[in-house]
């Protein structure tokens, strides 16, 4: 997928206003600018900025159909990778959870440049974050899968939506989850790396506890 193609992607799966083009094409202004304080993505993706972030962060919206309208939570959100891409696209609330001070006063400089009213930002451990019930849960590059269930499933219920890229280690990580988490599982495969995968499960709960509503 080129740059081009990674644009047009966008503009055929979302109603995508001239604002909201301004928006993206701001936010990517501001993750280029910024790299050079702050090393926020890979240097050898800046070349594909829009393939690898921002349209690797968009296809987690076409997972969430049949999520509940409420609050997504984005663990460890770092650059706004896919938190500020969501908020931008969508007009669900969005809570992006950082503990690193720089990334913490970037992504609310960048709310506040992009205007965006429906995201917020917690400062400090996903362990640390209130409860809640979180309609969507997502993580990208936070933690192993086992590790990252067990630091989240308080902002979770049974109904949270969990899309979780995972990269090429995504069947491994399920594997490996399964001895300590049970769940509907399934692997969808990303439309930016043919050997990437993105893990989306509900009804997450610790193996062998008895499922139900919460």
């Amino acid at each position: 997928m080129t740059e081009e193609d990674a644009k047009a992607w966008i503009d055929a799966h979302f109603n995508v206003s001239r604002e909201t083009w301004k928006c993206l094409e701001r936010y990517v202004a501001i993750l280029l600018s910024a790299m050079d304080e702050q090393n926020l993505i890979a240097q050898s993706t800046r070349p594909h900025i829009w393939t690898r972030h921002i349209v690797d962060s968009a296809q987690l919206l076409g997972l969430t159909s049949n999520a509940s309208s409420g609050l997504w939570v984005d663990l460890g959100a770092g650059a706004g990778l896919p938190g500020i891409v969501i908020a931008t696209l969508s007009d669900r609330p969005l809570l992006m959870i950082e503990t690193r001070r720089k990334r913490i006063d970037f992504l609310k400089d960048v709310i506040a440049d992009l205007g965006l009213r429906n995201a917020q930002v917690f400062g400090g451990r996903v362990e640390a974050a209130p409860a809640m019930n979180a309609a969507v849960i997502s993580a990208r590059a936070y933690a192993p899968l086992p590790k990252l269930i067990g630091s989240a499933l308080h902002l979770s219920n049974t109904d949270s939506l969990w899309v979780l890229p995972k990269g090429r280690s995504a069947k491994n990580e399920l594997e490996a989850a399964r001895a300590s988490w049970q769940g509907v599982f399934h692997v969808e495969p990303s439309v930016t790396d043919a050997d990437s995968a993105i893990i989306v499960a509900r009804n997450v709960a610790p193996a062998g506890k008895k499922k139900g509503r919460s």
